[in-house]
Parts: structure tokens; sequence; C-alpha cells
């Protein structure tokens, strides 16, 4: 099994203050990120053999104890927040396959889901996304096997334990005055480094970084809508040129109320397929 649902708890630097309107949603003229670059970056921005060659957590190893011991020294309240949405089990046209939840007598039911997509609150393994047959550290598995037994690599298996270390939401929408982001919408470096100066806080080696979008108050608002890799669909999300930032600040774990890329793009599902390679 190399896939695992999940309601996400973590320690949220959200900070209170006053909000101004800083930019509009128009990301104007801009230099695009070259599939050269994208290809180059792979490399360049490798982590594979940074912990070794037998490692299957990634960055992961980011969260130390001492990151741990950080993350619990910042709780003041207490209480918990879940980053889940709520299981769907309606069909639209953002939302293929649906959880499908039947009783099977007055104390028992049987809940079966397609984890993956862009509806679905779910943790993504090592052993997501590869490049030519290759997945995170250089794990190249027969296909065949895989698809009988499942991998043997690279599994969500090894976040049993759970992830404990500082989480830092940034919310766009609030940042630029609005209730969410119009379809097609890119998220750029200025957008998170504008959140982290109005917020006061910086995002750290071992963080677990969430970007909010709005997805789902324009979903509540307006109904469903063709988003993600779909031919045709629109979503906002990173852009490809913020790649490099999210190395050179060493994040943990990557999250966001939709799979982090901006739709439609030169390169299709960039932030989301780098962050798991």
């Amino acid at each position: 099994m190399n896939k695992l649902a999940i309601g996400f708890c973590a320690g949220l630097l959200i900070a209170g203050f006053s909000v101004s309107k800083i930019s509009s949603q128009s990301g104007g003229s801009r230099r695009v990120v070259t599939e050269a670059e994208y290809e180059r970056w792979k490399k360049d921005l490798s982590n594979w053999g940074r912990w070794g060659k037998d490692d299957q957590i990634g960055t992961l190893n980011l969260i130390t104890p001492a990151k741990r011991r950080q993350a619990a020294a910042l709780v003041r309240e207490g209480f918990s927040v879940s980053l889940a949405s709520d299981a769907d089990t309606v069909k639209a046209v953002d939302n293929a396959n649906p959880y499908e939840h039947t009783m099977n007598n007055i104390g028992s039911d049987r809940i079966a889901v397609n984890y993956h997509g862009i509806t679905h609150t779910h943790l993504d393994s090592l052993a997501h996304v590869n490049a030519n047959g290759v997945f995170y550290n250089g794990y190249t598995p027969d296909r065949d096997t895989v698809m009988k037994q499942g991998h043997e690599r690279n599994s969500i298996h090894n976040v049993k334990s759970g992830v404990f270390t500082r989480g830092i939401l940034i919310d766009i929408p609030r940042l630029k005055g609005v209730p969410y982001l119009e379809p097609g919408t890119p998220i750029y470096v200025e957008d998170l480094e504008a959140w982290e100066k109005q917020a006061g806080v910086k995002v750290s080696a071992g963080d677990a970084l969430f970007v909010r979008t709005g997805v789902w108050a324009r979903r509540k608002a307006l109904g469903p809508w063709l988003r993600g890799r779909a031919e045709g669909g629109r979503s906002a999300g990173l852009d490809p040129s913020v790649i490099p930032w999210l190395k050179q600040r060493d994040i943990a774990l990557l999250g966001s109320d939709h799979p982090q890329y901006v739709s439609p793009s030169a390169i299709t599902g960039a932030v989301h397929d780098f962050a798991l390679l």
C-alpha cells in the first residue's frame, strides 16, 4: 500500500494581523519556466543520496527531535485543527471517484475510496510519482510485481509513526483580500514572502508548509468545475518558479487545498511532481 487518506493535524502558525490587498490575482507578464530548466532542477535540486542510498522518507528526515521540541514549545491553546475535507460521496466534474459508503448493519459500515485525485484529502508517498519508471532515491521497481504486491520501498507505511513538526499556513486569498483565488491564478515567490512579512513568520528547515488557494470556498459558492490535470482544467496553485525557493527553505512537507500546482501551465503538475521526485 503506497497511499493513505489522512486528517493531518499540525501546530499551525496563523498570525492575527491586519491584511491589506497587496496585489491582484493576475500574474502579469512573466518569464515562463522551461522544460529544460525543470529537467535541470531535477538534478541540481535533488535530495537523492542526501540521507544515504537506502533512505525512503526524503525531507521528513528534516523533522529532527529538536524540530519537534521547537514545534511543541509553540503550543498555546491546545486545540487541534483538522486539515481534511469532508468525505464527498457525490460524483461531479471534479470528483470522478467519490467515496463509496454502505451500511453493513446498524452498527458497522464499509467505506471504499480511490485516494488520489483533487477531491479527497490524502498524503502522497514517495512511491506515487516516477520519472521513466524511477522513483525517489533511484528506486526502480518491476511494474508487474508492484501491480501484484504493491511497492517494496518508499511506501506510506514509512510514515506510520505520524508527522509532528511546525506547520505554517500561507493563506493567499487572505493576503490578497479576496475569498478565494480564481482558477488559473499562479502563486509566486513574492506572494509567499509577502505572507511571511505580514505574518512575521519565516518558513524554515523541517517545517510543514500548507498553501491555501480557497478552492473549497469557491466550490461552495459557485459549484464544482473542471480543474487539475484534466484537459481544459483550471486551478489556482503554485507556479513552477517557486521550486528553487522551496528547496532553499528545506521544508519537510508540502500541502494545499489543491495539489500544489497551477493549471493550465507550460509544465503540467510541476510542483506536485517535483516534490515527490
